[in-house]
């Protein structure tokens, strides 16, 4: 007779507990241990602290979030697609803004949400992440119109909304009126009496050209936001005929950027007094490139921003306001109305002038920067 193998040891000497185990230890069917999980107002409070005691004790860590998900057909989770490195959505605080918003617009869904940014690796497959997540639906913000992440997100053909870009057929679109805005703060410098107007631009495609914007490369806009801006300065422009706009493109949306690009501006273009940003950002930019050359704001230059930024009253800039928080409140309501299998119209947002300590009318000539 061969002798008795040995006892197993070791993590594998006694199986993983069980949801099974746990109702046979208090006696109670399978059902009311799951609803301590899954539907904890279905028990009294006494009842789920034993069976969560019991479970415990026994080793029981909870269902497999994998198993469950499988069985309902939902993870629970939203994919939100930024086309932009991962860091620049909790650098920028228009970004940072839209998404605490969505994240409020569905957390009484019991819903996460999962950032999917494009990689830093320009050789990399920027489709990887998207094509691979594990989640319920997709939020694209301000992708490139000729994105791989956003055909990636499409060809997925889950609950998508798309946020700042051109509607596509099959998903929701929520966005403001870019083009209003932009044109408001560009009539507003050329109403002061300003002529020769900068603008400091997002980027306009994805390969990023920063410096001056050539007709070529204004023919090469992939980003909807950029495009429409662009749009409403020279719609104010087209008024005066007198009026000269130069473009200058941001490699990121960063202070940096800004002052480097409104150096360069007044460098080549010394005549000009008044600068419309896209972003509050570049304009902060704007603000520290004129400290630097020695020009007085707005005596000397009038700069102008836009998202006006919970940090823009304190810098008295004015600038375009976009309700900011409401856009994400919307794109949540859009894509939980996607999930519940319902229609979600699209929705564009109103924005507005903020006047307040950076423009004024320009005082004539002044000394070229150098």
């Amino acid at each position: 007779m061969p002798p008795a193998k040995p006892a197993p040891t070791g993590p594998r000497a006694a199986s993983r507990p069980t949801l099974r185990d746990v109702a046979r230890t208090l006696g109670v069917s399978v059902a009311t241990v799951s609803n301590a999980y899954n539907r904890p107002d279905q028990l009294s409070e006494d009842l789920r602290g034993r069976i969560l005691a019991a479970a415990r004790d026994l080793g029981y860590q909870g269902p497999d979030p994998l198993a469950r998900s499988l069985r309902r057909g939902r993870t629970g989770v939203l994919g939100v697609v930024y086309d932009a490195p991962l860091e620049y959505a909790f650098a920028d605080p228009a970004a940072a803004l839209f998404l605490g918003s969505v994240t409020r617009a569905v957390q009484d869904r019991d819903l996460n949400v999962l950032l999917l940014a494009a990689p830093h690796d320009p050789q990399a497959d920027a489709t990887l992440a998207v094509r691979n997540a594990s989640v319920d639906g997709f939020i694209v913000y301000c992708a490139a119109e000729d994105s791989p992440l956003l055909r990636a997100v499409l060809s997925r053909a889950l609950p998508t909304v798309l946020v700042d870009q051109d509607p596509q057929p099959g998903s929701a679109h929520v966005g403001i009126d870019d083009a209003g805005g932009a044109q408001e703060a560009a009539a507003h410098l050329l109403d002061l009496g300003h002529r020769q107007l900068g603008a400091l631009c997002l980027e306009l495609a994805g390969d990023r050209h920063p410096g001056p914007v050539s007709a070529a490369r204004e023919a090469q806009i992939a980003y909807r936001t950029t495009a429409q801006r662009i749009r409403g300065y020279r719609a104010a422009a087209a008024a005066h005929p007198d009026a000269a706009l130069h473009l200058m493109e941001a490699g990121q949306n960063t202070p940096a950027d800004g002052e480097a690009l409104t150096l360069d501006l007044l460098r080549a273009h010394p005549e000009v007094t008044g600068v419309v940003c896209m972003s509050d950002v570049l304009a902060q930019g704007a603000l520290r490139a004129a400290a630097t050359l020695g020009l007085r704001v707005p005596g000397d230059l009038s700069v102008i921003g836009y998202d006006d930024l919970p940090s823009s009253g304190a810098l008295n800039l004015t600038t375009v306001w976009q309700p900011t928080p409401d856009k994400g409140a919307a794109v949540g309501a859009a894509l939980l109305a996607l999930l519940d299998g319902q229609e979600a119209a699209p929705v564009t947002l109103p924005t507005r002038l903020v006047v307040r300590g950076t423009t004024a009318p320009p005082r004539g000539p002044r000394v070229p920067a150098t």
